[in-house]
């Protein structure tokens, strides 16, 4: 289990947004993965504030209830009153949502040891992958709008509803969104050049668990530098990673077709599992330069000094110059411990390589609503501010280190903004690796000195 997604698409997610205003919905429980038994349901939900229950069932309802307080097991009968029941078909392609709220005078919601109690709705009844429906109870409704009689689940979710809050004055990070500023990081970009001239091109390799956007990262660098959207690294939404060899890409086009002095390595993702995902044998291999490009990865099997694809022979030129972690802003606060540990395994082999760190944070415009209007807010954004704080944390970096980018995924022509968080993400990555070289180059004078 390494990535927890939600079912609901990107118009259903946003037609039930639409209820809260300005909020974005975090998911914390999914039952196909957590459990549907009561318990794995309060010891992911309890005492997270307001939520919203989604279940689906196989006629194709999407359907729950929102609370404004906190599931607590309190043993009582809760009056709420922003609480609401809901429902949209998801067989439309733009359904009407059907909201009801509580009965005038009765409670909303039953705050005890059961699955999402709201009385005439009662979610994992029996810790099964069914509700117990009875209107009247607590709410009135018309069951065949509610849930088509349907009361097998296929799954069931819960959300934490958290409001954006209301921009910042200023932005805490000042950037320039102009084409001129764009051009002007594209000609930094492809005119740098590092201070040790036995290398070319940076070599930066991309890490993050599966689904967080690290081939998409390439192909949206790419693209701006292709003047189109284009995809050349695989990607998609696999539960487990679509990368499994080692590749490594030269970003070409914009300027006669040579490359630019950065070259971006993926590999597979990071799953929590034994013997899933991206080995830290292999990281260590990637990193010190010793795995050739294309070289097929076997989790179960870290690679072998004797194996075909093992470079023996290493120069600077082979080795990674930076490390960047991607990391999906929405999943931020969903990362599993044992990921944790795995990223924390991962940093601490780089720190002993003295290799530099940096930390992608993606897909910002899905989760901040207020982002997804207007780019521009990502650094007004008191929400994407809180998210990058909660990153840096969880993964032992500075704030400084980490980077907000939005990917190309369904667009089909390129957007100046997005460009240009991009193109900050790529001008910081040759920064960080010039302090690098400038260490290398150092050493270099000092043993010359000596």
């Amino acid at each position: 289990m390494s990535v927890v997604t939600s079912r609901l698409t990107r118009n259903q997610e946003k037609k039930i947004s639409s209820m809260f205003g300005h909020a974005r919905l975090s998911l914390i429980y999914k039952a196909s993965v957590h459990g549907y038994d009561n318990d794995d349901f309060h010891y992911k939900c309890n005492q997270q504030g307001p939520t919203l229950t989604v279940a689906y069932n196989n006629t194709g309802f999407i359907f729950g209830g929102y609370i404004s307080k906190d599931f607590a097991q309190t043993g009582a009968n809760v009056v709420d009153e922003k609480a609401f029941l809901f429902s949209l078909d998801g067989r439309e392609q733009n359904p009407e949502l059907y909201r009801v709220t509580s009965v005038t005078g009765q409670a909303s919601f039953t705050d005890g040891n059961t699955g999402p109690n709201f009385g005439s709705l009662i979610f994992l009844y029996n810790d099964d992958a069914t509700v117990y429906s009875n209107p009247g109870d607590f709410f009135n409704f018309d069951p065949l709008k509610m849930h088509g009689n349907d009361l097998q689940l296929t799954e069931c979710e819960v959300y934490r509803v958290e409001e954006c809050g209301a921009l910042l004055e200023k932005p805490w990070r000042i950037v320039t969104w102009n084409h001129e500023k764009r051009k002007d990081l594209m000609d930094t970009i492809a005119k740098w050049k590092p201070v040790i001239n036995s290398v070319n091109q940076v070599s930066v390799l991309l890490v993050g668990p599966v689904g967080a956007g690290k081939s998409s990262f390439f192909n949206s660098v790419c693209s701006v530098f292709k003047g189109h959207v284009s995809s050349q690294a695989n990607t998609g939404t696999a539960g487990t990673s679509l990368t499994t060899q080692y590749r490594t890409y030269s970003i070409r086009g914009g300027y006669k077709g040579k490359p630019l002095p950065v070259v971006l390595c993926d590999t597979m993702g990071l799953e929590e599992g034994a013997n899933a995902g991206l080995d830290i044998d292999d990281f260590t291999s990637i990193l010190k330069g010793n795995v050739q490009d294309r070289y097929q990865l076997n989790p179960s099997m870290p690679m072998q000094e004797d194996a075909p694809g093992f470079r023996k022979s290493v120069t600077l030129k082979d080795k990674i110059h930076c490390v960047a972690f991607v990391i999906d802003a929405s999943k931020v606060k969903l990362l599993p411990d044992k990921m944790i540990e795995k990223c924390a395994a991962l940093r601490r082999k780089a720190n002993q390589l003295g290799i530099p760190q940096l930390v992608l944070m993606t897909k910002v415009d899905e989760a901040c609503p207020l982002v997804a209007e207007d780019l521009k807010h990502v650094y007004c954004s008191k929400n994407i501010e809180k998210m990058m704080r909660e990153a840096a944390v969880q993964l032992g970096v500075s704030m400084s280190a980490v980077i907000p980018v939005k990917n190309y995924s369904q667009e089909l022509e390129l957007d100046p903004l997005t460009d240009i968080l991009l193109l900050n993400a790529v001008n910081q990555m040759l920064r960080v690796a010039e302090s690098y070289f400038d260490d290398l180059f150092q050493d270099e004078v000092e043993k010359t000195d000596y």
